[in-house]
Formats: C-alpha cells, sequence, structure tokens
C-alpha cells in the first residue's frame, strides 16, 4: 500500500534516480534541494581557505527571514564569487528554484523541509553496520539491526 495522495514537497540530495522516481508517480509534487547537501558541494569546489566565508554566505541565503531576501541573497553571492569560483556559482544557481521551494510553505516548517539529513541520520547507524557486515543480512537481522540501531548501547555491568 503507497501514499494515496501526492506529496507537496519532496526533499532530497541529488540522486537523479529519486527525482526521477518523484517524477514518476507524483508527477504533481514539488522538489526541495536538501541544503546540507548542496552547502557541501557547492564548498568543494573552492579552497579551504574560501570556504569559511562561503559557507556564512550560504547560510544568509536559506536563513532568509522571507523567499525575496534569499532570492537578492543569492544574487549577491554570484556577484561575490562569479569572477573567481564560477564552478560553485553554477552549483549553486543551477538549482535556485528547487533550492528555495521550502519558502512556499508555512514558516515553522522551514527548518525541517530545508535538508534531508534528519531522515538520512535515522539510517546512518544501519548504513555504518551494514558496510562493517560481511555477508548478506537475513530479513530478521536486518530487523533487528534497524530496531536497536535507535537504542543507546548498554554499558556493561548495568544490569
Amino acid at each position: 500500500m503507497g501514499l494515496e495522495i501526492a506529496p507537496d514537497l519532496a526533499v532530497g540530495d541529488g540522486a537523479l534516480g529519486f527525482w526521477r522516481a518523484i517524477e514518476e508517480a507524483f508527477p504533481s509534487t514539488r522538489h526541495q534541494r536538501c541544503w546540507v547537501h548542496k552547502t557541501a558541494n557547492v564548498l568543494n569546489k573552492v579552497a579551504l581557505s574560501v570556504q569559511v566565508n562561503m559557507k556564512a554566505d550560504l547560510r544568509e541565503i536559506y536563513g532568509a527571514p522571507t523567499r525575496a531576501a534569499a532570492e537578492v541573497a543569492i544574487d549577491v553571492f554570484a556577484e561575490k564569487y562569479g569572477a573567481k569560483y564560477d564552478k560553485a556559482v553554477v552549483c549553486l544557481t543551477k538549482d535556485r528554484e528547487t533550492l528555495l521551494a521550502f519558502f512556499d510553505f508555512p514558516a515553522e516548517h522551514w527548518d525541517h523541509l530545508r535538508t534531508s539529513n534528519p531522515i538520512e541520520s535515522v539510517f546512518a547507524t544501519v548504513r555504518h553496520r551494514t558496510v562493517r557486515t560481511k555477508g548478506a543480512l537475513s530479513a530478521k537481522t536486518a530487523k533487528l539491526m534497524v530496531f536497536n540501531s535507535s537504542m543507546p548501547p548498554r554499558k556493561h555491568g548495568a544490569d
């Protein structure tokens, strides 16, 4: 049984398969690119010495109080960095619309709509454990791993 009503917004990184699946299953669903992933992608295109200031300027965009202010902040970013760091500017501006989609929803939801990291963090422990596990998991061990991964580790002698 799947969703009976299309979501208003899907949040994800640059994984093309995810966006193709959303388009196919829910053509009316809008797209929101994850700001955590996009920030990392933009910063990877510049020297470490530039990253601190550039990250602060990116924060001015996604932390803007309105969409209009975010639009201006993108233009300022492009003007400031375009001449020397054009690859970083292109990386940001090519996804302008999908980076700012969250502004069209109630402000109290913006923190949750800007990034896919809250969803990804749930699976981080499972991903970590499956990488270290040799061989395929059975359905039983996979369930145990998922449900036990959210529990804090037990301390020896705590019984």
